[in-house]
């Protein structure tokens, strides 16, 4: 029997250990930790989900003005993404400041602008996202 799903772009798995919100996220061969910080009860032994989130975005724009950059062969020497995350009135703001050094021009600047807002994470986030839930 054949079925009609795509294979998935990425898996990852979540496991919760013998503290209150410790967790083992696993995806191929690596893993991290994820828990809350003290304030939520948690024992701050590795990133919130929100951060997780922010680290998602910001690793994503980094990597593909890398990519960009190295392809163009522009003289830049460091990209730094910073993010925060804000509950709004009408939802969730993420403010992405991004800090492009070396010699490049404006026109670049305004290109790299541009490839920031289509990294991949950037357009799953931006975009039309449905979960579904299985309980087994």
């Amino acid at each position: 029997m054949t079925t009609d799903q795509p294979e998935p772009l990425a898996t990852a798995r979540a496991i919760v250990t013998h503290t209150p919100y410790q967790t083992i996220i696993t995806s191929r061969q690596h893993s991290l930790i994820a828990d809350e910080p003290f304030e939520l009860n948690g024992g701050d032994t590795g990133m919130s989900p929100n951060e997780l989130l922010l680290a998602s975005l910001s690793s994503c724009t980094a990597i593909t003005l890398q990519m960009y950059i190295s392809r163009k062969m522009w003289a830049v020497k460091e990209i730094i993404v910073d993010l925060e995350l804000f509950a709004v009135e009408s939802g969730t703001l993420i403010k992405r400041t991004i800090n492009v050094s070396g010699e490049i021009t404006a026109e670049q600047r305004k290109r790299l602008e541009h490839i920031a807002n289509v990294c991949p994470i950037h357009k799953i986030l931006t975009g039309n996202i449905e979960i579904e839930t299985i309980l087994s």
